[in-house]
């Protein structure tokens, strides 16, 4: 049936009209979400930022470890166990399990030292060997091999509960750097010392037979 152009177009017209309205009245409300501060979305990040961490210490190189005898050392006890180990370290057929020379970081401090092994280039720390400043025996500073061996002696705790005396030895880049080493192993004893006296963790009585004062040494000569 034909319709006049104004009816066609007052038809297609209310058509429109009533779509829009339609659509108006279905239209969901923005989501929430987007209204959200940009710090909080920022404090959602899936990547950590990571802190680098700075190591502490003095570059040494570690010659290695020898089991001694004995359990009260005087000065020279640990002579005989570096030049054991410096013969190591000039051979080119070191065959030992622990006495290969490797670059390394030495941080002492109260209760615990540490012995950083690095990689070939001296930089990342692949390892790391933890000594309980308690069960350090003796260190010195003074060996006629090399006045840049810097050795400490470790009471070392086995898994089947007996115990050893382990000479530990690092060249260091100088005479006076191995003093400080030396110097600094006395003040990490001492510190620790009085803590654990001061906790109760040593008997007062006791004290000076189980942890001596002098037990710990640079040993400077």
């Amino acid at each position: 049936m034909w319709q006049p152009a104004s009816e066609r177009l007052q038809h297609f017209q209310n058509m429109l009209k009533t779509k829009l309205n339609v659509l108006t009245l279905r239209k969901d409300p923005l989501p929430t979400v987007i209204f959200h501060e940009p710090e909080a979305i920022e404090l959602c990040s899936t990547t950590p930022l990571m802190k680098t961490r700075v190591q502490c210490g003095y570059k040494v190189i570690y010659l290695g470890k020898v089991t001694i005898s004995g359990t009260h050392f005087l000065s020279g006890c640990t002579e005989s166990a570096v030049v054991g180990l410096w013969d190591m370290k000039r051979s080119s057929t070191s065959l030992g399990n622990s006495v290969i020379p490797s670059n390394a970081l030495l941080e002492i401090r109260p209760f615990q030292v540490r012995l950083h092994h690095l990689d070939e280039r001296g930089e990342a720390s692949v390892a790391m060997d933890t000594f309980q400043v308690a069960r350090i025996a003796y260190c010195t500073a003074d060996h006629d091999i090399s006045p840049n061996v810097f050795a400490w002696i470790y009471r070392q705790i086995n898994d089947d509960l007996t115990f050893q005396m382990d000479c530990h030895a690092v060249e260091c880049e100088s005479k006076l750097v191995a003093k400080k080493l030396a110097h600094s192993m006395m003040e990490a004893f001492k510190k620790t010392f009085h803590s654990m006296r001061s906790d109760g963790r040593i008997n007062k009585s006791s004290s000076s037979d189980e942890f001596p004062e002098d037990a710990t040494t640079p040993d400077d000569g």
